[in-house]
């Protein structure tokens, strides 16, 4: 029987067709637009990407010098053992993330997972990552999940296992960006869920696009943790000061 599978190009074609479309339509970067060599950013936008280098080991707060843990940290310890943020969230992961989150964008997923992997080449290395998920609904009408478009490429990279199927988003919240931050904590109680019979392994790593209290990620490690697993981590995109 007739499969349309085989219509879809596959690995040296697909790159062939790739070099040929590059040759006829030039590249341009993603963030000013102008005309690059690669696919992604030009070399001025890419000199510009506000890398979080210096930042709270436990929350990934930005800070003037690396700590172990900042003051909120030490007054309420977070459920996470370790969050690494690649960048911190300013101009141009302002408007990167939108691209990919509101607007489709899943060429800006790709270049942003990418860079995330550079980034998070020295971290400590979970067993497993495993993507925030979506409510059904809201994954429904988005059409795509962009934790999960950040968190492919940067599994691929790093050579670590992707689990995006075990944890369960299980019921729909109101949007984080409208509450404040003990709203955000009470609207995520209870919010996600572990698949029924799941092992997970020790030590995961959740992935997430943007941390800004991260009451959404505790939410997430704490039911991990009811799960089984006895160290959960972050990785994020990005992290708002």
């Amino acid at each position: 029987m007739f499969s349309p599978v085989n219509l879809i190009p596959t690995g040296g074609v697909r790159q062939r067709l790739g070099r040929l479309l590059g040759g006829l339509w030039p590249r341009h970067c993603l963030v000013c637009g102008e005309a690059c060599p690669v696919e992604g950013l030009c070399p001025a936008c890419r000199r510009a990407l506000p890398w979080n280098r210096s930042a709270c080991q436990r929350c990934a707060l930005p800070l003037p010098v690396p700590v172990a843990a900042c003051g909120h940290c030490l007054r309420r310890p977070p459920p996470l053992a370790a969050v690494h943020a690649a960048f911190r969230y300013e101009i141009p992961l302002d408007r990167l993330l939108p691209r990919l989150k509101f607007h489709d964008d899943l060429a800006a997923g790709r270049l942003l997972g990418g860079l995330m992997s550079e980034a998070l080449a020295g971290a400590e290395r979970p067993d497993a990552l495993i993507p925030l998920p979506l409510h059904r609904k809201r994954l429904r009408s988005r059409g795509f999940d962009q934790t999960l478009e950040l968190a492919t490429p940067l599994a691929r990279a790093l050579h670590l296992p992707l689990m995006d199927d075990i944890l369960i988003r299980m019921r729909e919240t109101a949007p984080q960006s409208r509450l404040d931050a003990a709203a955000r904590r009470r609207n995520l109680r209870r919010a996600f869920a572990v698949r029924e019979g799941i092992v997970l392994p020790a030590h995961v790593a959740l992935v997430d696009d943007v941390m800004t209290t991260g009451a959404t990620l505790h939410a997430a490690a704490a039911a991990l943790r009811r799960a089984g697993a006895t160290r959960v981590d972050a990785w994020v995109c990005a992290r708002v000061a």
